[in-house]
């Protein structure tokens, strides 16, 4: 199961960020180029261990949108994308977050009280973006249903945001500078 997403995270070169060992992969990345097989296989993936019984699908950008697209497509359910920038729209929604190589603040637009959503997103590291997102959901009566990753790096996947579900496809880490599969 899932033998091409293995495959590609195996041969995933990892590089230094500031002494974070960052691994470079088609799906958290976009590079090297993403080869429809293997987003079919992670989008069906997802699709089958998540629960989207929500109104929107959420994903941080940048690699969140070429996940939420396709699940949007076959399931029928909107989807709206955390960004990077201001838009100052009526409504828009800011949090601060931090991860294991970078910092600052997030964007959320299109969504209002009592709307329930379910993330998607490409990497789990440190649980950090998506435990800020459950926080500033929260404080505007938006409920986040689920949380569902391609690749989870934190190694418990009970504790990243707690109170909600996380779900991931494989789990995964870098150890000596190289990819290896958490099974």
């Amino acid at each position: 199961m899932y033998e091409l997403l293995k495959k590609s995270f195996m041969d995933s070169p990892v590089i230094d960020r500031d002494g974070y060992p960052y691994f470079v992969n088609p799906i958290s990345d976009g590079v090297p180029r993403v080869e429809p097989a293997l987003l079919k296989e992670v989008v069906d993936g997802m699709i089958a261990i998540g629960n989207f019984d929500c109104d929107v699908i959420l994903a941080p950008e940048a690699m969140g949108i070429p996940l939420a697209a396709p699940i949007s497509l076959r399931l029928g359910i909107p989807y709206s994308i955390v960004r990077k920038r201001r838009y100052g729209l009526p409504g828009e929604i800011e949090l601060s977050y931090s991860t294991g190589y970078s910092s600052g603040s997030l964007f959320v637009n299109g969504l209002g009280k009592g709307d329930r959503v379910v993330v998607v997103e490409d990497t789990l590291s440190t649980g950090g973006t998506v435990r800020a997102l459950a926080s500033a959901l929260a404080s505007h009566g938006i409920g986040l249903m689920e949380v569902i990753t391609v690749f989870d790096k934190t190694g418990d996947l009970d504790t990243a945001v707690p109170g909600i579900s996380v779900k991931a496809i494989l789990r995964v880490g870098v150890r000596d500078g190289k990819p290896f599969l958490d099974c």
